[in-house]
Order: C-alpha cells, then structure tokens, then sequence
C-alpha cells in the first residue's frame, strides 16, 4: 500500500490499515484521525504535521520516521519503535507510550502534558524544552537525555534511570522522583520546589546550585 491508496481508502470510510506496509510514505500533513496502524511499517515515513489523534500505532515500526508537529493526542502507542524518530513540537498530551523505545529520538519542544510513559526507553533522547508536565515517567529509562528547561512539574518520576542526563534549569516542581538515580546527572539550576526525593541516588550528580553531590 502507497501513501494515495492509504489516504484515498481513509477518505472513503475505512480505518483498519493494521500491518500496513508504509515505510518512507510520504504522508504530509494527512489526516488519519482515529486511523488503526498496529503493527503498522511506517519506517522513515514522513508523517510531519499529520492528524493522529486518538489513532493505534501499538506496536508499529516508527523508526526515523519525520512526526514534526504531528497531532498524536491520546494516539496508542505503546510498544512502538520510535528510535530516532523526530517529534520536534509535537502534539502528544495523554499519548500513551508504554514500553514505547524512544532512544535517539528528538522531541524538542514537543507537548507531552499528562502522556504515558511508564517504562519507556528515552536514552540519549533530546526532549529540551519539552512539556512533560504531569507526565507518567515511572521506571523510563532517561539515561543520557536532553531535558534541559523541560517542564516536568508535577510528573512521576518514581524508580526512573536518569544517569548523566542533563536536566539544567528543569522544572521539577512538586515532580515525585522517589527511588530515582541521577547518578552523575546535571541538575544545575534545576527548581526542586515540593520534588519528592526519597531514595534518591544522586552520587555524583551536579547539584542546582553548582555544588556536586559526594
């Protein structure tokens, strides 16, 4: 299946596209609202500025796939390979991105109030500047991430893997980072107003105000 016959089949009523072969489809801008792509090859496709709201991406090849300023809003994806896949300013508030493997992958700016990522692989990815507020970030793998000036208040954080991650001036007002490892993380600047800390391994990390913890 080729990016017209998706969108001519969409625009004629149908929505199951499950296992569909769409790797490098050139599907700018097309709306899939509530589209079924589980299990769906979508591999180095170009889905920037794409409507997929509410849509099913379970378990689908996104592998450097372009979603710039996509609308993902309460999309499933949980399991899905976004592995380099670029979300810069996306749209992905209530996502659900469980399990979901998001190393590599750049989501600068990009809007994940409230999402789901509960156990989700975030190495060495870039979310600077991201909104992550309220975010579920229980047991994600951020080793390595971006997070500079990310907004993640009130987002939990419980039993994250934050090693060496760069989180300058985050925001992690009223987060909950119980049981969290920020083993040799950069929290210069960081605000910690309300954060909850218990258990917090924070060997080596750089402390906001420039200190480094023993």
């Amino acid at each position: 299946m080729d990016a017209k016959e998706l969108v001519r089949r969409y625009e004629a009523g149908e929505r199951d596209f499950a296992g569909a072969d769409l790797g490098g489809a050139n599907l700018i801008g097309a709306d899939l609202t509530a589209a079924h792509l589980h299990n769906a090859d979508l591999s180095g496709a170009n889905l920037s500025e794409a409507d997929l709201i509410g849509a099913d991406l379970t378990v689908a090849d996104l592998r450097g796939a372009k979603l710039s300023m996509a609308k993902l809003n309460m999309a499933k994806l949980n399991l899905a390979d976004l592995i380099g896949a670029d979300l810069v300013k996306a749209y992905l508030s209530e996502v659900n991105l469980c399990r979901a493997n998001l190393s590599w992958a750049n989501l600068e700016r990009a809007s994940l109030l409230f999402a789901n990522l509960h156990k989700a692989n975030l190495r060495n990815a870039n979310l600077i500047g991201a909104d992550l507020s309220g975010a579920d970030l229980r047991e994600a793998n951020l080793s390595g991430a971006f997070l500079s000036e990310a907004d993640l208040r009130r987002a939990i954080l419980d039993g994250a893997d934050l090693t060496k991650a760069n989180l300058t001036r985050v925001n992690l007002t009223n987060a909950n980072l119980t049981g969290v490892n920020l083993t040799g993380a950069n929290l210069g600047e960081a605000r910690l107003s309300g954060a909850h800390m218990s258990g917090a391994n924070l060997t080596g990390a750089i402390m906001p105000d420039g200190t480094r913890h023993p």
